[in-house]
């Protein structure tokens, strides 16, 4: 299944997507979940009435809504560095033998169509396409076997880094952190309809031209690793998000190096999830 979190007409619903479809929740079930968080939270009670659902119930054509941001505010943002082979050597550096975790803040998330804005203070906007994994059922200390239960679903994210910044010190958090630098979409695809996330093509265009091309089974560290290390410290709950990591060929890598500028489209894609994109506009 395909779940969006979708504005038409001034108001925000959440719905499954058939094709070129989005069938509201609420043309299911009035009492079904109206927040994702909340639908996660409940979803074993839930899944069997809403996956009875067809195309042939009434929708709103998908060109017409404009999808958001599947969780608005997720209780955690984490996300991997150095988590590709080729984008370590492309960094310059060595594979590192424990993962490599920064938080992005909840302001940075940004809807999967919105324009991302090049800051007033850098001009070195860059890109990282990632999977995204959202957490379905909480857990602590989660064994690795365990770990693909805890899923919910899986996303395409844009991880936007203001390198300057994300440089400037040893921790990150910042220069990840920047409003709207965390777009993720177009919606979730639930676990069950991906099986395996260890076999999926990714990449990203911008303006047409692929800059990045992988495929997650080239993760260092899989998802089920993720979390298993991540479960040590706290406890992971229905609704956190989780950047996987980026392969290679980011802007700040290349020779000269290339970054963002007003005007750029990025495109990321992950096959059987989907894509999203965004138009570099300057913060105002």
């Amino acid at each position: 299944m395909k779940i969006a979190a979708f504005d038409h007409d001034g108001v925000a619903a959440l719905g499954l997507v058939f094709e070129d479809k989005i069938v509201p929740l609420a043309a299911i079930s009035p009492d079904l979940p109206t927040d994702m968080v909340d639908l996660i939270a409940c979803w074993p009670a839930v899944k069997p009435q809403i996956e009875t659902a067809s195309a042939d119930l009434p929708g709103i054509a998908l060109g017409s809504a404009r999808l958001l941001a599947p969780i608005a505010r997720p209780g955690k943002i984490l996300a991997i560095g150095l988590n590709y082979a080729d984008h370590i050597a492309e960094s310059g550096l060595t594979t590192p033998e424990e993962q490599v975790w920064f938080c992005k803040h909840q302001t940075s998330i940004g809807a999967p169509f919105d324009p991302v804005e090049r800051p007033l203070v850098s001009t070195q906007l860059d890109y990282e396409v990632e999977l995204v994994a959202i957490i379905g059922k909480a857990g602590r200390h989660i064994d690795k076997a365990e770990a693909p239960d805890h899923v919910f679903g899986y996303c395409v994210g844009n991880d936007f880094s203001v390198r300057d910044w994300q440089l400037a010190t040893p921790q990150w958090m910042l220069g990840k952190s920047f409003d709207g630098h965390g777009p993720f979409g177009p919606w979730i695809t639930t676990a069950d309809a991906i099986g395996d996330p260890h076999r999926l093509g990714i990449r990203c265009l911008v303006n047409g031209e692929q800059r990045q091309g992988s495929n997650t089974s080239n993760l260092v560290f899989s998802v089920w690793d993720q979390i298993e290390h991540l479960s040590k410290a706290m406890t992971l709950l229905p609704g956190d998000i989780i950047f996987t990591g980026t392969p290679a060929g980011v802007g700040v890598a290349m020779d000269p190096k290339r970054f963002l500028r007003p005007g750029d489209v990025v495109r990321a894609e992950i096959d059987e999830l989907g894509a999203i994109e965004a138009v570099v506009i300057d913060e105002r």
